[in-house]
């Protein structure tokens, strides 16, 4: 298909940002004289046919809304190739040759087989509080996700310090830690649990750390935990297991939960979204003059927006440096 009707959906979970990316990939398009087509509910709706023609005035004043006005959803059937067959003869009722999906990890390999398996323009938008995205500093919504869980720490420090208690509080990241990380050290927390934390050893350290501290006057005790979606109630486990080592201890745990995810994007994520949507209807307007289907992503690196294989950021992982930051996050905390 050589038209310029571009298909563009949100997919997995909704993060702050997607709808200041939508907005700009709509105007630009419609700029540049491409016909833009909404896909409601990512995957899923690709099968049920929920395509939207989208004008101006559909992403008038979303900018600064969170989630996503296309909505989203997490369809697994989509991992079956006569599944993605169906979705593609849809695909091709509506004259779509080219797709923009503003998602994570899971989404991207969606978009891939896609392009695989029957030549169409892809390029993924990374948009995922989890921030492990393969080749991106930044994904979008992660920004925001660490603001609303650094004011929940400035809150619980509150009353942490009010009745001398220690607060566990379990943040989102899908195995990953960053976010876990980030605001740990961006909130001044004692310490930070990370999924591949031996308990054994760490939890008689982190007590010693909290006694030594109480010694010298330290009131309230901040440690964050990254979830572990293999380990149910991560949070409770380690509080459990820290108050038998240490009774004397008053240990609270607080499970952050969804709201992570929800909220009015940043400046930093409304201005990222802007600048992952202009970049990635510019690429697809190379591969339509040159007639050349790619699969590409959009990235920011150092500062700079530009784009790699798509192939290669779904096969390669984030790198984190946990055992850096969390010495340094333990140094901080005095």
């Amino acid at each position: 298909m050589n038209n310029k009707i571009l298909g563009v959906y949100t997919s997995g979970g909704d993060s702050p940002g997607m709808n200041a990316s939508l907005r700009a990939i709509v105007r630009l398009a419609i700029h540049n004289g491409w016909k833009v087509i909404g896909i409601e509910k990512a995957y899923k709706g690709m099968l049920e046919k929920n395509f939207k023609t989208l004008d101006l005035n559909f992403v008038a004043q979303i900018i600064q809304r969170g989630g996503t006005v296309l909505q989203s959803s997490r369809y697994p059937e989509f991992l079956k190739k006569e599944v993605r067959q169906k979705a593609y003869n849809n695909l091709k009722e509506q004259g779509i040759s080219a797709l923009i999906c503003i998602g994570g990890d899971g989404s991207f390999k969606g978009l891939s087989a896609l392009h695989k398996e029957f030549n169409i323009n892809a390029v993924g938008i990374p948009a995922t509080i989890d921030n492990d995205i393969y080749g991106t500093d930044l994904s979008l919504g992660f920004d925001t996700a660490s603001n609303v869980v650094l004011s929940a720490i400035d809150c619980i420090r509150d009353t942490a310090d009010s009745h001398g208690r220690v607060f566990l509080i379990e943040v989102m990241g899908h195995n990953f830690g960053f976010l876990a990380l980030h605001t740990a050290l961006s909130g001044g927390a004692e310490d930070v649990f990370l999924p591949q934390d031996n308990l054994k050893i760490k939890l008689p350290q982190v007590a010693a750390n909290i006694k030594k501290r109480q010694s010298r006057g330290k009131k309230g005790h901040i440690l964050i935990v990254a979830e572990d979606l293999n380990k149910q109630a991560y949070s409770y486990q380690i509080a459990k297991q820290l108050k038998t080592i240490a009774p004397d201890i008053d240990i609270k745990v607080s499970i952050l939960g969804h709201m992570q995810r929800g909220g009015s994007p940043t400046c930093l994520d409304r201005s990222l979204g802007a600048r992952f949507g202009i970049k990635s209807v510019e690429l697809l307007e190379e591969m339509f003059l040159l007639n050349n289907p790619k699969q590409l992503a959009v990235v920011l690196k150092q500062g700079k927006i530009s784009s790699l294989d798509l192939k290669d950021v779904i096969s390669r992982k984030k790198e984190l440096n946990e055992e850096e930051l969390s010495n340094y996050i333990r140094i901080l905390a005095g």
